[in-house]
């Protein structure tokens, strides 16, 4: 199996280095960058599978160039930043983050989310593959596309892990804990409005009015639940 790419962009280069050498050592096929234009140029001949990314980069934001890059690919980003105000990482998590590390951070935390991130390209089951159809909007596990009558709609790969995951359990309802628990899938610390970001992200997407979500639906007091306009064409029982 091909070893997983990383590209790490920071303009600390002590802590580029740390990064580098650490994952280096973890069989990952590691670069990195120190400013946005370098790690553009980097992005288009390496083409990883995760950035690593400090928001404060000398010439532009990390914000920025985590949509830019993801424009580009479905590529995963881990933010990193010293702001550990909660309302920067809602910032980046509607960016299309797939996670936040706050520094100062311990390496074997950083390993933690990096495995958990990259997870998600593993091979899925059969019974993972199976396409489920709720009406127009269809969802392919296998090809990880999600379309609404018939066009393509553009998801980040948490927000296709979410929504998945929701659909696949139609009318149950799921508290934010376990929903961080079963998609990000390791306990994570921190303020589970990370959850509602996505969940807003997805529904502008696919609602046809977000302020009156008609498929994903808040249950006051708990969670969410994927209600579905009709059972899906091929139903697993769970």
């Amino acid at each position: 199996m091909a070893l997983a790419k990383i590209l790490v962009v920071d303009d600390d280069p002590a802590i580029r280095n740390l990064i580098q050498r650490f994952l280096s050592s973890k069989n990952y096929q590691v670069e990195s960058a120190e400013d946005g234009k370098t790690a553009l140029a980097a992005f288009e001949q390496f083409n990883p599978d995760l950035v690593i990314l400090d928001v404060n980069l000398p010439d532009v934001l990390g914000y920025t160039l985590c949509q830019d890059m993801q424009n580009r690919t479905k590529v995963f980003v881990l933010m990193l930043t010293s702001r550990a105000d909660e309302a920067d990482k809602i910032r980046g998590f509607a960016q299309g983050a797939d996670d936040y590390l706050t520094k100062p951070f311990s390496l074997s935390e950083l390993e933690v989310r990096v495995a958990a991130i990259l997870k998600r390209q593993r091979v899925v089951t059969a019974a993972e593959k199976q396409r489920l159809t709720f009406e127009k909007l269809v969802i392919d596990p296998e090809r990880r596309e999600v379309t609404l009558n018939n066009q393509l709609i553009p998801l980040t790969a948490l927000e296709f892990d979410l929504l998945r995951f929701l659909a696949s359990h139609p009318g149950r309802v799921w508290r934010r804990a376990e929903l961080i628990q079963e998609v990000w899938d390791y306990d994570y610390v921190g303020d589970q409005r990370v959850v509602d970001v996505h969940i807003g992200q997805i529904r502008k997407k696919i609602e046809i009015d977000a302020t009156q979500p008609i498929l994903i639906q808040t249950v006051r007091g708990v969670g969410y639940k994927f209600e579905a306009p009709n059972l899906p064409e091929q139903n697993n029982s769970q």
